[in-house]
């Protein structure tokens, strides 16, 4: 399995973009889709996440009502669509595929694969 993550670049405050994962090979059944960051000198931290099949999109407290996380099936993509993106939403945005549930949905560890992250800037 191979992720390709694109779609990041630099934005003002308020605005948007929409990140893009393209999924290649084949993943093991249910699998899920997440999305991460990690800005400069922190931690990486889990963004949103959404089960392949059935859906069920969860998100961070701090990117709810502004992120919104989706897939189209048939071109084995997920898109991650940032609004409103603040200063603090500067970060690789990284995607992820794995076996998760509902208890490690969060989890980096709980992901197996890995695309090699987009940097999204927001200035001030």
């Amino acid at each position: 399995v191979q992720l390709q993550a694109s779609g990041g670049g630099l934005v003002q405050t308020g605005g948007s973009l929409r990140l893009t994962c393209a999924v290649s090979g084949q993943p093991r059944s249910g699998f899920s889709v997440g999305w991460f960051r990690q800005a400069p000198g922190q931690e990486r931290e889990f963004v949103a996440t959404n089960r392949w099949s059935a859906g069920y999109p969860y998100y961070a407290d701090t990117v709810k009502g502004r992120f919104t996380i989706s897939r189209d099936i048939a071109k084995k993509t997920s898109y991650l669509q940032m609004n409103s993106l603040k200063p603090e939403d500067t970060a690789v945005y990284y995607c992820a595929v794995g076996n998760v549930i509902a208890s490690t949905k969060t989890f980096q560890s709980a992901y197996e694969h890995w695309g090699q992250g987009t940097l999204v800037t927001v200035s001030s």
